[in-house]
């Protein structure tokens, strides 16, 4: 019984308020080691899906039902999660988005990597969208920031959006090069002249974007290498950006 008082002692510091207190908080900042875990009810081998959209853009064994009959398995620069609401689309999006901003990889991690600091876009339909789930997703909601993807002590600094309320235009952030990368939020009804005249390393399209926008963020990647993922419903139906993931128009065919 020679170890008692030390597993008592450490016992009574779990049991402690305020040490749980302050591990609550630490889980809530840095929710970005949390998510996809090896083990548990929401262990990752459950979300296939996601780990197939995250794969595909990095070097990958061709995905049946998902990449195309040319693919090489090299990766993608640019890739579509098409599926019904409440999947965790815009979460596989902004956790992979976080990932690149912070470059804090997780071991398992077999989608893109950058090397250094990145500088992104994460855009969505509307700018009610914006602030209340894109922005939500990386910062926590306002009187809780840092609590969102983005771990709290990552956070450099972020500017504030002319015209909405409690809304953010950059967010800046810790990359472990030492560098600082950065996340504009923007919205599709700024129109296609608000997603010209710059160079992207990374696009996140939360929702359908128009075929204009789209070919725009595929045109601010091209000369970095850079890639977009586009997470969204269908609710448009068979459109021009839906169709350019499907060659020939057909739908891609269900699997396990």
């Amino acid at each position: 019984m020679a170890g008692l008082p030390s597993v008592q002692g450490d016992l009574q510091q779990l049991l402690n308020p305020a040490a749980l207190a302050a591990e609550r908080l630490r889980r809530q900042r840095n929710r970005l080691d949390q998510i996809f875990p090896e083990k548990g009810p929401f262990r990752r081998e459950l979300y296939s899906k996601h780990l197939q959209f995250f794969a595909a853009g990095g070097q990958h064994e061709p995905i049946p039902g998902c990449c195309p009959p040319e693919c090489d398995g090299r990766p993608h620069r640019e890739r579509c999660f098409i599926a019904g609401n409440r999947c965790g689309k815009t979460s596989a999006g902004v956790y992979e988005a976080a990932l690149h901003l912070t470059g804090k990889y997780p071991t398992w991690w077999v989608g893109r990597r950058f090397e250094k600091h990145i500088k992104a876009w994460a855009a969505s339909d509307t700018s009610k969208t914006v602030r209340s789930v894109l922005q939500e997703k990386f910062l926590g909601p306002p009187n809780a920031r840092g609590t969102g993807m983005i771990p709290a002590d990552d956070i450099v600094y972020s500017t504030t959006k002319a015209g909405i309320a409690e809304g953010v235009d950059t967010i800046y952030v810790k990359h472990v090069s030492g560098g600082v990368s950065s996340v504009q939020l923007k919205s599709y009804q700024e129109g296609r002249e608000s997603f010209q005249a710059d160079t992207i390393d990374f696009v996140l399209l939360d929702e359908e974007p128009s075929l204009e926008i789209f070919a725009e963020a595929l045109v601010r990647t091209m000369s970095t290498d850079g890639q977009i993922a586009l997470v969204f419903t269908p609710l448009q139906g068979l459109s021009e950006v839906v169709l350019s993931f499907m060659p020939e128009g057909a739908q891609p065919k269900a699997t396990e």
